[in-house]
C-alpha cells in the first residue's frame, strides 16, 4: 500500500486559500476516484471537491471553519502503488485540463454527486442545506429530494420540517420544564461556529467600519408621483409580465445623478493611496440569500433602459439566490444599493462595501399625512439612509448627490430626460 496526498487545487482566480465548509468523509472510510470528498469555500461560491483516487482515506487537513492554503495538503489517501503511479502519470500530462476542470467545479449551480457513507448513499443537496440541517439536528437521509436525481432542494427541507413541527434547536428545547397555563421554561443554549460566507461578511463588515470614517445622510422623499408612474407602467404591461418595483427606478436616477456629481461612483487603492473614479456605472444589488448578503452587479447601469435594468437587477438577484451566478457577476460593483424593501424601516446606516467610497440604502414607502402648499394631504413617502467615506466625499458631496436623487425620483419624467 502507498500514500496519495491530494493537495488543495487552484479554485479559479487566483484563489490563495480557501476554507473548509464540509467534510463528506471521515478517516476510515472508503471512496471511489469522483466520489465527493468536502466542500470549500472561495470568496463568491462553494467548490465541491472529488476524490482524485480511490482508497482509504487516511487524514484530513482540518475542521470546517479551517483554512487551507492552495497546494497544502488537504487529504491523505492510502491507496495500491499502481494507483499513485498512475495518477502521477496523470497528473504530470494534464494538469491543464484538471486545473480547468477545478475552475468549472467552482459554478455554484454545479449539482452535487453520491458519496457512500455508514453503508447508505450520501445525499444530494446543497452546503446551505447540510448546515442547516446540521443547526436542526435533522438527519438529511431521512427527508425525500424533489430535484434531479433526488437531490433536497430548500423547499423540501422546510416541507420536512413543518412537517416533523420542529424548526427550533433541540438543545434549547431539552430540559424545558412546565411553568403554569401550558407555558415551559426554556434551557440550554446552541453554539454557532461562525464560518463560510457569515464569517466572511463579518471579516468584511469589520475592516470597513474600521477602516473607514463613513458619515451618512438621510433624506425624504415624496414618490407620489412615481407611485402614480410606476402603477400606470404596471398596468399597461402584458399578461403575465413581470411588475416594475421602485428599484429600477432609484438605479436610474442614481445613474443620472452619478453623471454630474461622480466622486462617489469610486473606487479606494489603499495600496498606491489613489482615488479610482471609474466613467461606468456597475451597480451592486445587495441581495439576501441563504448563504447571507451577497452583492450581485448590474454592469453598466448608464447603458441601461428602464425595463433592462429591471430585468438586469431581477436576473442577477435570481442568481444570486439560486447560485448560479458566476464569478464575474458577483464582484466589480462601483457603488451599491441596498434595500430591504417592506422591511427597511425608516432610518438605517448601511456600511459601504470596499473597496466603494458610497452606498445607497432605501427605507420602505409609507403613506404620511404632511402639509402641501398650506393644506393637509396624505403623499407616499420613502426615506433613503446613505453612507460615504469622509475621506473622500464631504458631507457637501453626499448632500449633493442624494438632492439629486431626490430631485428626479419626485419629478420622475426628467429620469428619462438625457442632456
Amino acid at each position: 500500500m502507498s500514500e496519495f496526498i491530494f493537495k488543495l487545487p487552484d479554485l479559479g482566480e487566483g484563489t490563495v486559500e480557501s476554507e473548509i465548509a464540509e467534510w463528506m468523509v471521515k478517516v476510515g472510510d472508503t471512496v471511489k476516484e469522483e466520489d465527493p470528498i468536502c466542500s470549500m469555500l472561495t470568496d463568491k461560491a462553494a467548490v465541491e471537491l472529488s476524490a482524485p483516487v480511490s482508497g482509504v482515506v487516511k487524514s484530513l487537513a482540518g475542521d470546517i471553519g479551517d483554512v487551507i492554503a492552495v497546494g497544502a495538503a488537504l487529504v491523505v489517501f492510502e491507496t495500491s502503488a499502481t494507483t499513485v503511479a498512475s495518477k502521477a502519470n496523470e497528473s504530470a500530462v494534464n494538469q491543464d485540463r484538471r486545473n480547468a476542470d477545478d475552475a468549472a467545479k467552482a459554478h455554484p449551480s454545479a449539482p452535487a454527486t453520491p458519496a457512500l457513507a455508514s453503508g447508505q448513499e450520501k445525499v444530494r443537496t446543497s452546503p446551505s442545506i447540510r448546515r442547516m440541517a446540521r443547526e436542526s439536528g435533522v438527519d438529511l437521509s431521512q427527508v425525500s429530494g424533489t430535484g434531479p436525481r433526488g437531490r433536497i432542494l430548500k423547499e423540501d427541507f422546510e416541507a420536512f420540517l413543518a412537517q416533523a413541527g420542529s424548526g427550533s434547536s433541540p438543545t434549547a428545547a431539552a430540559g424545558a420544564t412546565s411553568v403554569g397555563q401550558g407555558l415551559k421554561r426554556a434551557a440550554g443554549s446552541t453554539e454557532i461556529k461562525v464560518i463560510g460566507m457569515r464569517r466572511k461578511i463579518a471579516d468584511r463588515m469589520e475592516m470597513a467600519n474600521r477602516e473607514i470614517p463613513q458619515i451618512s445622510y438621510v433624506e425624504e422623499i415624496d414618490i407620489t408621483a412615481l407611485e402614480s408612474l410606476r402603477l400606470h407602467l404596471n398596468s399597461q404591461a402584458a399578461a403575465g409580465g413581470e411588475k416594475l418595483t421602485l428599484l429600477p427606478f432609484i438605479a436610474m436616477a442614481l445613474v443620472r445623478a452619478l453623471a454630474r456629481y461622480p466622486q462617489s461612483n469610486s473606487h479606494y487603492d489603499p495600496e498606491r493611496k489613489v482615488l479610482i473614479r471609474h466613467n461606468a456605472v456597475h451597480l451592486g444589488i445587495a441581495t439576501q440569500t441563504d448563504d447571507g448578503l451577497k452583492l450581485p452587479v448590474v454592469s453598466h447601469a448608464e447603458a441601461r433602459g428602464l425595463q433592462d435594468m429591471a430585468a438586469e437587477i431581477r436576473r442577477v438577484s435570481g442568481a444570486a439566490r439560486d447560485k448560479s451566478a458566476k464569478r464575474e457577476e458577483l464582484s466589480g460593483s462601483t457603488i451599491t444599493i441596498t434595500s430591504l424593501g417592506k422591511l427597511g424601516g425608516i432610518v438605517t446606516t448601511p456600511i459601504i462595501n470596499l473597496p466603494e467610497v458610497a452606498i445607497i440604502g432605501v427605507n420602505k414607502a409609507v403613506d404620511r399625512v404632511v402639509v402641501e402648499n398650506g393644506q393637509v394631504v396624505i403623499r407616499r413617502i420613502m426615506n433613503l439612509s446613505s453612507s460615504f467615506d469622509h475621506r473622500f466625499v464631504d458631507g457637501y458631496d453626499a448632500a449633493e448627490l442624494i438632492q439629486a436623487v431626490k430631485n428626479l425620483l419626485e419629478q420622475p419624467a426628467t429620469i428619462f430626460i438625457r442632456d
